[in-house]
């Protein structure tokens, strides 16, 4: 190690792994209120949620933070945040954090990679990710879809009081609602084409999430359901929200973890020159 300046110096698996989580953390403190306001605007229209906020309507993106801030107060911007914290650590880590571990796995140690080894990495370390932090998403989105409103009842207490809440009343499928699908139409429409394609399957995903049992029977009667009471616009609500934080939190998230990586490189450095 002795003449190699820290950026030099490969970062280890545990260096990628906290501080992707990290900065997917940072990212999410900024970008969290454009979130809430894509998930008000995704399940605006459900009668479930429409006779708990009658009177209450949202329109367009900042029309919506307003509103919210107006009605809720300021923090119910960030409802749910424990959630998306505890969902970004988790997910975050292992998709990006676990993506060139799992890559050279995938090449026998060799860190020249295809494609096709690239595209496996991915997709073991995205499915991966889903799963271990559907129940954080499952429990952000339902916070958020919560109105903070007198004389409407909450719907959780608290982030430990929902988990309980929902594996009590739903069991643990209810935890893992049915929305793998969706995470890979998304991640595949979005990559291939643009938020055009993968809006439609992000709408889904909200109201199936926020929905209490036996409204959906799946995500896919869920759709029918939008597409037959709503019409075709009905899957693109909360869609200019949606683009601004995708772009705000992809520039946020990887310039934190550049700088995060660095300085930890930078610090095991220190301490390896100090031996």
């Amino acid at each position: 190690m002795v003449g190699l300046r820290p950026s030099d110096i490969p970062p280890t698996p545990a260096v990628k792994f906290i501080g992707a989580g990290t900065a997917a953390c940072i990212a999410d403190l900024f970008t969290f209120p454009l979130d809430t306001a894509k998930v008000r605007l995704q399940i605006q229209g459900e009668s479930a949620v429409s006779g708990a906020v009658s009177g209450i309507r949202y329109k367009g993106v900042f029309g919506t933070i307003s509103t919210i801030v107006k009605t809720e107060g300021p923090k119910s911007l960030y409802n749910g945040l424990v959630a998306g914290l505890q969902r970004q650590m988790s997910f975050a880590s292992i998709r990006i954090g676990l993506y060139d571990t799992v890559k050279l796995l995938y090449t026998n140690g060799k860190e020249k990679a295809g494609i096709g080894s690239r595209i496996l990495a991915g997709c073991t370390t995205g499915a991966l990710a889903v799963t271990v932090a559907q129940p954080t998403d499952v429990i952000k989105v339902r916070f958020q879809a919560q109105v903070n409103l007198r004389g409407v009842k909450k719907r959780y207490n608290g982030t430990l009081d929902a988990y309980k809440t929902i594996a009590k009343e739903e069991g643990m499928k209810g935890l893992w609602k049915d929305n793998l699908p969706c995470h890979f139409v998304s991640a595949f429409g979005a990559g291939f084409c643009t938020t055009v394609i993968a809006s439609p399957v992000d709408v889904v995903k909200t109201r199936y999430m926020n929905s209490p049992p036996g409204q959906y029977k799946s995500a896919i009667n869920c759709a029918w359901t939008m597409l037959t009471k709503e019409g075709p616009t009905a899957f693109y609500k909360g869609f200019v929200p949606s683009f601004l934080r995708l772009g705000s939190w992809n520039v946020v998230m990887f310039v934190s973890y550049e700088q995060l990586k660095r300085a930890m490189m930078r610090s095991r450095e220190r301490a390896e020159y100090a031996v």
